[in-house]
């Protein structure tokens, strides 16, 4: 009998040794029969069989699956939860040249991420999916999954999965074949070495894809779970082959690799130079710009009301004109769902120094535009603070440390024309109680958020009543 010798070659794309602490080191953190452990051997074969190591940047979510970036020894990148996808498009639409892996679960992927798999796929992104389905949340302790077997049980389903309460089964590749988009979808499983050959075969044809730039392929891979389906590791793979491949048929489900052409690279992004025409921006700065503020300037403000008051319109306006005097500025909104008649309100800061928070939690200026934002905010003011209130009459409780100034801005601005500008007549009483900004940069503030002449020239007639009523002692 001749000599021969059986080698047993260590993937190059597989780190040696894994981070882990130092008793640990030569053990995976995968359990004894878990198939994540094959399917990263085969990913790792195809990429060293393909010569794509420097080029892969592999995805990994929560779920078991976030372990990958402890074994291959390629690009790595950590998802939020169902958001693989969504992070290997970007990924690769901005290194084109790279091999983008996105590798997640059935929770994950059928489950908190699937609007994100199915709008990837509708897409065609020129990314590789693989989808490890063991039908269960493994890594949180077993509750039922998008892809759980009707009748089986687990923490969450103690009694068996029903199609009444949690629905039938989620069949991925199927769903995914549906689009036109794809151009590879297969499932394999790893129910036996047979299996685990045709398995490698998928994975390598998937990665391959990417490399011609074909587009979007899906392995779906059906993978035991040994210890979560409480099974020694045998009777896992039997499982694999007996329930879970009747359950999710095994076979190629999308095939156009032989009709489709790669893909054309996207267009260059514009360089810098030609952004503000494309946004429409006019280069250069009006005189007034960085010449507007001669003296230290810390406003935070909070602008409440009704929607339909022009709460958020009101924010803008001065975070606006505090970016045309060349401030540090911060603008962030809080509404209801309602169109109109919801609450809302937004916080707004304009200040000569960095932001460390767009959070206004202690204003120094409050908006208050109806009698319930006014109670709701009120005692938030800090020492010193200016409180505008459209009301008829001074309300009662005021903090005599406050400066106050009250009035019926709705009335004087429907006197105008419309009483959807009393938040721009309450910024001219603001303006001129405190000078805080110039009316030049609010005026072109507005210029630049207001549409329409009309709109602009009432805005113009509110803002200057709203320094009237100050200048003339009308705001109580």
């Amino acid at each position: 009998m001749d000599d021969f010798t059986i080698v047993s070659e260590h993937a190059h794309s597989l780190y040696d040794v894994f981070e882990r602490k130092a008793e640990l080191k030569t053990q995976t953190h995968y359990c004894p029969g878990c198939g994540h452990g094959i399917t990263h051997k085969l990913i790792a074969r195809a990429i060293d069989e393909l010569g794509i190591q420097n080029r892969v940047i592999m995805v990994s979510p929560v779920g078991c699956s976030v372990f990958a970036y402890y074994y291959f020894d390629a690009g790595n990148v950590q998802a939020a939860h169902g958001r693989a996808a969504a992070v290997a498009t970007g990924l690769k639409r901005t290194r084109p040249e790279s091999i983008v892996v996105s590798y997640q679960g059935d929770g994950d992927l059928a489950a908190i991420g699937t609007a994100e798999i199915v709008h990837a796929a509708n897409r065609g992104e020129s990314i590789t999916v693989f989808f490890l389905n063991n039908a269960i949340y493994g890594m949180t302790g077993g509750q039922v999954a998008p892809t759980t077997p009707i009748g089986a049980k687990s923490t969450t389903t103690p009694r068996g999965r029903t199609a009444q309460n949690e629905g039938y089964p989620i069949r991925v590749s199927e769903l995914l074949s549906q689009l036109e988009a794809p151009v590879y979808i297969e499932r394999v499983a790893l129910g036996n070495a047979k299996q685990v050959m045709g398995a490698f075969k998928a994975v390598k044809k998937g990665l391959e894809n990417q490399v011609k730039g074909l587009g979007f392929s899906l392995i779906e891979v059906l993978s035991p779970c040994p210890t979560i389906w409480k099974l020694d590791p045998v009777a896992a793979q039997t499982r694999v082959r007996e329930e879970l491949a009747q359950l999710f048929p095994l076979g190629v489900y999308r095939d156009r690799t032989k009709e489709v052409t790669p893909h054309a690279p996207l267009p260059a992004p514009p360089a810098l130079s030609d952004v503000p025409a494309i946004l429409d921006i006019e280069e250069g700065e009006p005189d007034c710009v960085r010449k507007a503020v001669t003296a230290p300037i810390d406003l935070r403000v909070r602008v409440a009301g009704f929607g339909g008051q022009g709460v958020l319109m009101l924010g803008e306006v001065l975070a606006e004109a505090g970016l045309l005097a060349g401030l540090e500025v911060s603008w962030l909104p809080s509404y209801g769902p309602e169109m109109r008649s919801g609450t809302s309100n937004c916080h707004v800061r304009v200040s000569d120094r960095p932001l460390d928070s767009p959070i206004v939690e202690k204003p120094n200026v409050l908006f208050a535009m109806n009698e319930p934002s006014l109670h709701k905010f009120l005692s938030t003011v800090e020492p010193g603070g200016w409180v505008l209130y459209n009301g008829d009459t001074v309300p009662e409780a005021v903090p005599s440390n406050v400066h106050l100034l009250t009035m019926s801005f709705t009335r004087m601005a429907d006197e105008l024309g419309d009483a959807r500008a009393a938040n721009i007549v309450m910024l001219g009483a603001l303006l001129e109680a405190t000078g805080a900004l110039q009316g030049e940069t609010v005026d072109l503030a507005l210029q630049k958020i207001v549409k329409g002449a009309r709109w602009l020239e009432l805005d113009r007639r509110a803002l200057e009543l709203g320094r009237q009523a100050v200048h003339e002692g009308v705001c109580q």
